[in-house]
C-alpha cells in the first residue's frame, strides 16, 4: 500500500452546492461534483421540483436559479438520508408539496427529529410512524425562526437554514455542539450574511450570489486509503486536494494519537473549505481513548477508527457511537461483526465501543455489508492488512465512491 490517489468530490458538500445554486442570483457552476447515487438522489428530486440543471463534461454541472414547485411525483431519495432531510428543509421554506421516500433502507431511518423542527417553522409535514413515506403539505405562514437542536445534527442544522434561505427569512439556530459546518461555509462564500461557532448559527435574509463552485475532496472517502496506510506494515498513502474541514477530520487526530505519522501539505481554501495533501505512514499503533466530541468529528469514519484499534496495543474506547445504529445498517453491529470475524474482542454499549488490539486473522466466512457502503468499504481495507476477506455485495459502493475498488487495488499493484 504505497502511492498516491486523487478522491471524488465530497458527498456532503456536493449535496448543499446543488441546493444552494438553485437559489443564486444567476446560473452556478459546479465541478468536481461527487457523482455517486446519492447526489444524484439529489439531483434528480430537484429537477422534479423544477430546477434547471445541466450535466457538462466529467464531473461539472451548470445549475440555474429555480423557483421549486410542488413535486407531481413522489420524490425518490433513494438510500440518501442527506437528500430526504436537506431537501425537506429547501422545500418547507419554498413552500412547495411534495411527497419523500427512500429505499428500504433510508425508510427505516429517522424523519422526526427534522420533521418536529420544521413544523415549528411552519410546515405541514406527516411521517409514517416517523419515517419515510412523508407528505409536506406546504408551509401556510412561517412561525418559529429561533431553534435548538436536540442534538448536534448537520443535516437538521442544514435543513433549517435552507428553510430560511428559501423561504426569505433569517433563522437562528442554537445548541449546535460542533456539528459539521459545510452548509455554512457555502452559504459564506456565495455572500450569505451569516455567522457561526461551536454553540449555534445565525443566518439572516438576503440573495446568493452566483459564484463558481470548485467541491473540495472527500475526506470521508480518503479516510479509507489513509486507514490502510495506518494498519499495514511498510505503508505510506498520500491523497491529493482533499477537504480538512476540522468538523470532519477527527480520524486524523485519532490516528496520530495512536502512533501513525500523519503529515499535511499544501494547505489552502477553496471555495471556503480547507484543502491539503494528506500522507498517512504506518507506525506500531497503540491504544486510545477517543471521547464524543472527537467522535463526533469522525462519525462516518468510526468503521475506520475501529479498524485502527484493532491493529493497536491495548483496549481501545470510543464514545458518542449511538447515532452509528441508525445509518444505512446498524454499523454498531457492523463494527463488532468485522472484528469479532478477525478474532478481536468487541464490547458494545449503548454509546460507547471498547475494542482490544490484537493479531487479527480472517476467520469469519462471507461478510454481510447490509448494503452498507461504509462497511463494505471497511472490509477491503482490513483485506489490505489481513489478506482476502469475502464481502455479500459490492454494488453498495456506489452510494459515495464508484470506482473505489479499483483506486485501491491500483495502491496494492504500486507496492
Amino acid at each position: 500500500m504505497r502511492g498516491e490517489v486523487t478522491i471524488p468530490g465530497d458527498k456532503s458538500i456536493s449535496h448543499r452546492a446543488l441546493i444552494a445554486a438553485t437559489r443564486a442570483t444567476g446560473p452556478v457552476s459546479i465541478e468536481n461534483l461527487n457523482l455517486g447515487a446519492d447526489v444524484l438522489a439529489t439531483r434528480d428530486a430537484l429537477a422534479a421540483l423544477g430546477a434547471s440543471i445541466e450535466t457538462s463534461d466529467g464531473h461539472g454541472v451548470l445549475v440555474h436559479p429555480s423557483r421549486l414547485r410542488d413535486a407531481s411525483e413522489t420524490l425518490d431519495c433513494a438510500n440518501s438520508g442527506s437528500t430526504a432531510r436537506m431537501l425537506l428543509g429547501a422545500c418547507a421554506g419554498a413552500g412547495v408539496r411534495g411527497r419523500f421516500d427512500g429505499d428500504a433502507s433510508l425508510r427505516a431511518r429517522p424523519m422526526e427529529p427534522v420533521a418536529a423542527q420544521l413544523r415549528a417553522f411552519g410546515a405541514r409535514i406527516e411521517t409514517t410512524n416517523g419515517t419515510l413515506p412523508l407528505e409536506l403539505g406546504g408551509t401556510p405562514q412561517i412561525q418559529t425562526r429561533n431553534f435548538i437542536l436536540l442534538g448536534p445534527s448537520a443535516q437538521v442544522k442544514s435543513a433549517l437554514l435552507f428553510a430560511g434561505l428559501f423561504a426569505g427569512v433569517p433563522v437562528t439556530i442554537r445548541d449546535d455542539r460542533g456539528s459539521r459546518d459545510h452548509t455554512e461555509r457555502l452559504l459564506r462564500y456565495m455572500g450569505a450574511s451569516i455567522s457561526w461557532d461551536a454553540r449555534g448559527v445565525e443566518l439572516k435574509a438576503g440573495p446568493l450570489r452566483a459564484e463558481p463552485i470548485r467541491v473540495a475532496g472527500d475526506f470521508s472517502a480518503a479516510a479509507f486509503f489513509l486507514t490502510a496506510a495506518a494498519i499495514s506494515p511498510g505503508a505510506s498513502v498520500t491523497v491529493r486536494d482533499t477537504g480538512v474541514n476540522p468538523t470532519r477530520t477527527g480520524l486524523l487526530e485519532a490516528l496520530a494519537s495512536m502512533g501513525a505519522f500523519v503529515r499535511r501539505s499544501n494547505e489552502r481554501k477553496v471555495c471556503g473549505e480547507p484543502v491539503a495533501d494528506v500522507t498517512v505512514t504506518h507506525a506500531p499503533l497503540r491504544a486510545a481513548s477517543i471521547d464524543a466530541d472527537l467522535a463526533l468529528r469522525a462519525i462516518d469514519e468510526i468503521p475506520l477508527l475501529a479498524l485502527a484499534a484493532a491493529f493497536a496495543e491495548g483496549e481501545t474506547t470510543i464514545a458518542g457511537i449511538a447515532d452509528l445504529r441508525s445509518k444505512e445498517s446498524d454499523r454498531v453491529a457492523g463494527i463488532a461483526r468485522l472484528l469479532g470475524g478477525c478474532g478481536i474482542e468487541v464490547v458494545a454499549q449503548a454509546r460507547t465501543l471498547a475494542i482490544t488490539g490484537g493479531v487479527p486473522h480472517w476467520q469469519g466466512g462471507i461478510f454481510a455489508t447490509h448494503g452498507d457502503h461504509r462497511l463494505a468499504m471497511a472490509a477491503a481495507i482490513l483485506a489490505c492488512a489481513v489478506g482476502p476477506v469475502e464481502i455479500d455485495d459490492r454494488s453498495s459502493v456506489d452510494v459515495s465512491f464508484p470506482g473505489f475498488f479499483e483506486t485501491l487495488e491500483r495502491l496494492r499493484v504500486n507496492a
